[in-house]
């Protein structure tokens, strides 16, 4: 088959525009994206204390079964309090307007690419914002309770000739441990996608991805220990589902590696 050929079975949607439109395409993809963020940061700063309610539900329970039902939380700068619902509403607005800039960056890019090229990167696209969501959940529904009770155990109450140790937690440090933890984890469930992806393009193959599985085991160990607080439960807590997610990028890699021509 020629290469006409080939390129009629696999077409390009796109037409010839000069640089100007391509800037006025960019500039109006560019509005939409700021517009959505700028909405959703408006919408999501009205709401900011029942987020920030929600990102402290895991430390207000732990608390709470610690027998601290009067329990507070703390802020030690006459701005704090604002600073941090700032943060609260920027984390939310990225998070919800995310949809919106991937839907530009693609319906600006989608022209240019040929219909296999759309069909190897779609699946891609779909899957990644699951897995950052799954990511996520499991940071806030398993992994924060048991980090949290593991840490308030060290409280000391008080008692003869001792002094009470008690935790007042900061509201922008406990804000801070919580953003850090969730993008760590939703980042880290990326790696089906990227390694799926570099098998598709053919920099790594499935030989190479089983041969490399202990020393991939250990740097998952290593990277858990460096994105995640220095506990035990928060470690091994993001180390076995990466390890699990490995296994499942090798199949996902054998499904999606190039077939060899057919003689």
């Amino acid at each position: 088959m020629s290469s006409n050929a080939a390129q009629d079975d696999d077409p390009i949607n796109d037409k010839p525009m000069p640089l100007i439109e391509h800037l006025m395409e960019l500039r109006t993809r560019l509005l939409w994206s700021i517009g959505a963020f700028a909405l959703a940061f408006a919408v999501c700063y009205y709401f900011s204390r029942s987020i920030y309610g929600f990102l402290a539900a895991p430390l207000a329970n732990a608390l709470f079964e610690h027998g601290g039902g009067d329990r507070r939380m703390i802020f030690t700068a006459l701005y704090e309090a604002f600073f941090t619902y700032l943060k609260v509403a920027f984390f939310g607005a990225v998070f919800f307007s995310f949809p919106m800039w991937a839907t530009q960056l693609w319906l600006f890019i989608a022209p240019g690419l040929y219909r296999s090229e759309k069909r190897a990167i779609m699946p891609f696209l779909v899957a990644s914002p699951f897995l950052f969501v799954a990511g996520a959940a499991l940071a806030y529904y398993f992994i924060f309770p048991l980090a949290w009770h593991f840490f308030i155990s060290f409280e000391t109450p008080a008692g003869a000739g001792t002094v009470p140790i008690q935790l007042e937690a900061k509201v922008s440090e406990y804000l801070s441990l919580v953003m850090h933890m969730i993008l760590a984890f939703g980042i880290a469930f990326q790696m089906p996608v990227l390694l799926t992806l570099l098998v598709k393009v053919g920099i790594l193959n499935v030989d190479s991805l089983r041969k490399g599985r202990r020393y991939a085991i250990v740097g998952m160990f290593v990277v858990a220990a460096i994105i995640t607080p220095p506990d035990i439960i928060s470690q091994v807590g993001l180390a076995v589902p990466l390890i699990l997610l490995y296994e499942i990028s090798i199949l996902a890699a054998r499904w999606m590696a190039p077939k060899p021509p057919a003689e």
